[in-house]
């Protein structure tokens, strides 16, 4: 067991939102939260999943909703406490453990407010890998873990307890609680054995995330904009290069749905990009050819200082590097692909084909 903390929540916090692929909610709203809820609790412990017993209670903290209502409605703390709460006393008994369903400026932080608070570990895992808009898509799901019951809560205290038939169906009620309840929530959901959260999580997201936010932390502090080490740490590729000269956003039914369409710049002069997206980045079309797709990571950063650009901070004239970076393993598989390929998303005619072989065709 190791501790996190107000250092390793800010690095992590940078490197969620990378993992994030332009979803997953505002680093620095995470930040500024988990960065006081450690100073007032203390840093908190985190375990790997060869440390956690067969027989822990494990339980999901999560947010849901549009990553661009984080911004104007910056969550009060409570909430996450308020769900894990009602989801106990549903199911009669506290947990050992809190895990987050994604990598996500927000939604890694997310657990960590009832977890320095409840002075109960972490584990160092998730459900993706990266994030993803909903809430049946996390690897659990695909391994048939049931979502429900699931603890829902706004920061007024107001309070939700659902049981769906489906997981989807849970996204859908949520979703719906979403929309009502201000356009985000927190949610405590996913409620598993130490054996199930072993052999279905996505291992190591917290440890990846706080070395890229490492990497990106030197290179601000060296005033370097050299994307290498970052490539290689995460097996990425290089797509384009360019500035954004339109974004279409709205918020839709609890989502961010939109377009970014970018021009190119250096190399890429001449050349046009344009990203898709669900909350998350979903499709990436360089000169009308598909270059990098889901369940693949579409990342975006600053190309001056290497900050990385979420979907609800993008704006005319940002200057961005766009990188494609490998899933997890689990998602390149059928099941996986059943899940969070192309074709979930509408994108019918696309097929998957991992980004590394894309960029070499």
């Amino acid at each position: 067991m190791r501790y996190l903390g107000e250092q390793e929540v800010e690095d992590i916090a940078m490197g969620a939102a990378v993992m994030a692929s332009g979803g997953g909610g505002n680093p620095y709203v995470g930040i500024l939260i988990a960065k006081q809820c450690v100073a007032d609790n203390g840093p908190i412990p985190l375990l790997t999943l060869d440390e956690l017993p067969y027989d822990a209670r494990v339980a999901v903290s999560m947010g849901l909703g549009a990553p661009t209502v984080l911004v104007e409605k910056v969550p009060a703390g409570p909430e996450p406490v308020y769900a894990l709460e009602a989801l106990e006393r549903e199911v009669g008994h506290t947990f050992d453990a809190l895990i987050p369903s994604e990598a996500g400026g927000w939604n890694s932080l997310h657990p960590m407010l009832p977890a320095a608070q409840r002075h109960i570990p972490l584990l160092d895992a998730d459900g993706m890998g990266r994030a993803f808009p909903e809430l049946q898509m996390v690897t659990w799901s695909m391994y048939g873990q049931s979502a429900s019951p699931i603890g829902v809560a706004d920061e007024r205290g107001n309070t939700l307890l659902m049981h769906a038939a489906t997981n989807k169906c849970g996204e859908d009620l949520c979703r719906g609680a979403t929309v009502e309840m201000g356009g985000n929530i927190s949610l405590a959901c996913y409620g598993m054995t130490g054996a199930e959260a072993k052999a279905h999580s996505v291992a190591g997201t917290y440890t990846l995330c706080e070395n890229v936010g490492r990497i990106l932390r030197r290179a601000r502090e060296e005033r370097s904009n050299d994307i290498s080490e970052l490539r290689e740490t995460l097996g990425a590729v290089e797509l384009f290069r360019g500035k954004v000269e339109d974004v279409e956003r709205r918020t839709v039914g609890g989502f961010a749905r939109g377009l970014v369409h970018l021009e190119g710049m250096d190399a890429y002069k001449g050349g046009v990009l344009d990203v898709r997206f669900q909350n998350e980045f979903l499709i990436a079309e360089r000169n009308g050819e598909v270059v990098c797709t889901a369940p693949d990571l579409i990342a975006m950063f600053d190309s001056e200082t290497l900050t990385p650009i979420t979907g609800e901070a993008l704006k005319y004239g940002c200057r961005a590097i766009v990188l494609g970076i490998p899933c997890a393993p689990q998602w390149r598989t059928p099941e996986g692909l059943a899940t969070v390929g192309p074709a979930v998303f509408g994108y019918e005619g696309v097929e998957f084909v991992p980004v590394e072989e894309r960029c070499k065709q």
